[in-house]
């Protein structure tokens, strides 16, 4: 939320429909990617962002994920969704690319690259940039519900993503709508798109195929609807590059 930030964000959101109509055309032909969006309900910048994902969360290939921060709630409003450990993600991944950059709204693509989050033709662009990239979305993942688990299969890994990685549940939920009471969204209903609720480590993966079972219902939040697995290079405190991922049916 630097004034440069906000003031690229304020054009956007005069812009509004016309950069919705054209999200989904700029992502139609982009290659598998995952975005995730750290935003805040407390941030002025952020609704265009939270409805840019919105649109590229229906676009084929694209898992596109709200990671909600909190180190805006002290401005006036609390974040009702936000949590410390997507915050700390963000800045893990700040410290791994070596640029420091940690702001709302940022999407990170493939664990890799960034832009800012509002910006539909820079995530298509990106998109098609990172795919491959030291093995970006080339492992197969598979994610499906059944006898009331979710039952995951990693594939096995090429030659570009040999170094293996570990394997994140991601609980989240669809939709969600929220009146905002305070703050600089003060009387704005917002809506936010696959929102993670809980994040569990299920494992590691060594470029071999394999199963992992879990269940529905986390340690977290219980108003999870949904999920997301992905397969991640790195560490919680280095994240890298994403190898694959898929969302739940």
């Amino acid at each position: 939320m630097t004034s440069f930030l906000a003031s690229i964000c304020t054009r956007l959101s005069a812009l509004a429909v016309g950069t919705l109509l054209l999200v989904v055309p700029a992502l139609a032909q982009t290659k598998p990617c995952v975005v995730e969006l750290f935003t805040s309900q407390g941030c002025s910048s952020c609704p265009p962002a939270d409805a840019v994902l919105g649109s590229i969360a229906k676009t084929p290939g694209v898992i596109a994920l709200s990671l909600p921060v909190d180190y805006w709630d002290y401005i006036g409003w609390k974040d009702t969704f936000a949590s410390a450990q997507f915050t700390a993600r963000q800045k893990s991944y700040a410290n791994a690319r070596g640029d420091g950059r940690v702001y709302t709204p940022q999407a990170v693509i493939d664990g890799i690259m960034h832009v800012v989050g509002s910006d539909s033709a820079g995530i298509a662009r990106i998109a098609d940039m990172s795919y491959g990239q030291s093995g970006a979305m080339t492992v197969p993942v598979s994610l499906s519900v059944r006898d009331k688990s979710f039952n995951i299969e990693i594939g096995k890994a090429g030659a570009e993503a040999s170094m293996g990685g570990t394997v994140w549940l991601l609980r989240i939920a669809k939709s969600r709508s929220v009146t905002i009471g305070r703050g600089e969204n003060h009387g704005h209903t917002l809506t936010y798109t696959n929102i993670v609720r809980d994040m569990t480590k299920l494992g590691e993966w060594t470029g071999g195929v394999t199963k992992y079972e879990a269940p529905l219902r986390g340690a977290g939040p219980t108003d999870a609807d949904g999920a997301a697995v992905i397969v991640q290079a790195g560490s919680l405190a280095h994240p890298g590059v994403i190898l694959g991922a898929a969302l739940a049916p």
